[in-house]
C-alpha cells in the first residue's frame, strides 16, 4: 500500500459521508432541544438569564484573581474595575432575571434594526446580483420582528427569547438533518445492484 493511499483512507475516516448518521443524530438531539424551547419559552428565557449571570459572576471571579496575581502591573487596575462590574451586573442578573430578560429583548430589537438595515443596505449595493432578493427579503423580516416585539413590549420580554432561542435551535438541527441525508454514500440509499453472472 503506498503512503497516498493510506492518506486517502485515513481522510475518508473522517469525511462526512462516513459521519452522516452522528451528524444526523446531533441535529435530531437539537431539533428536539429547539422544540422544547419552543414549548417553554418562558423556562428557557428564565435558563439563559441565569446562565449569563453565572457566566458574569465566574468571569468577575477570574478578573479579580488575575489582577490581585498581577499586582504592580499597570493593568491591574482596570482589570479589578472589570472584575467588580462584572460580579456586580452577574449578582443582579441572578437576582432578577425577568429583569434582565427584558433588557435581553430591548437589546434583541436593536440588534434586528441594525441587521436587517444592514442586510437592506447590502441588497441595494448588490443589483444584478442572484441572491439580491433573499438577502432583501432577510433584511424585511429582521425588521418586521423587531417592530412586533417593540410592540408587545414589554408584555412579550418574559418569552421572546426563549422562542427565538428555541427556533434557532429548530432550524439548526433541521439543517444538520438535511445536511447529513444529503451526505449519505448511494449505498444506502439504494439497494446495491446484484452482481452480473459469470458466463
Amino acid at each position: 500500500m503506498t503512503r497516498n493511499q493510506t492518506t486517502t483512507e485515513h481522510a475518508e475516516g473522517y469525511s462526512l459521508e462516513n459521519g452522516w448518521r452522528m451528524l444526523a443524530l446531533a441535529g435530531a438531539a437539537v431539533g428536539v432541544l429547539g422544540l422544547l424551547a419552543i414549548a417553554l419559552p418562558v423556562a428557557t428565557g428564565l435558563s439563559i438569564s441565569i446562565a449569563l449571570g453565572i457566566l458574569l459572576v465566574v468571569g468577575g471571579i477570574v478578573h479579580g484573581v488575575h489582577a490581585f496575581a498581577a499586582r504592580g502591573w499597570r493593568g491591574s487596575a482596570w482589570q479589578l474595575a472589570l472584575a467588580i462590574v462584572s460580579v456586580v451586573a452577574g449578582l443582579a442578573v441572578l437576582a432578577a432575571p425577568v429583569v434582565a430578560l427584558v433588557t435581553l429583548t430591548l437589546a434583541l430589537v436593536a440588534y434586528l434594526i441594525v441587521d436587517g438595515v444592514a442586510e437592506l443596505w447590502t441588497a441595494m449595493r448588490l443589483a444584478g446580483t442572484p441572491g439580491r432578493t433573499s438577502i432583501a427579503v432577510s433584511g424585511v423580516a429582521s425588521i418586521v420582528l423587531a417592530a412586533l416585539l417593540w410592540a408587545g413590549f414589554p408584555a412579550d420580554a418574559i418569552w421572546a427569547i426563549g422562542l427565538l432561542v428555541g427556533v434557532n435551535l429548530l432550524v439548526t438541527g433541521l439543517s444538520m438533518v438535511a445536511v447529513a441525508i444529503a451526505a449519505r454514500p448511494m449505498d444506502d440509499v439504494a439497494p446495491p445492484a446484484t452482481e452480473p453472472r459469470s458466463t
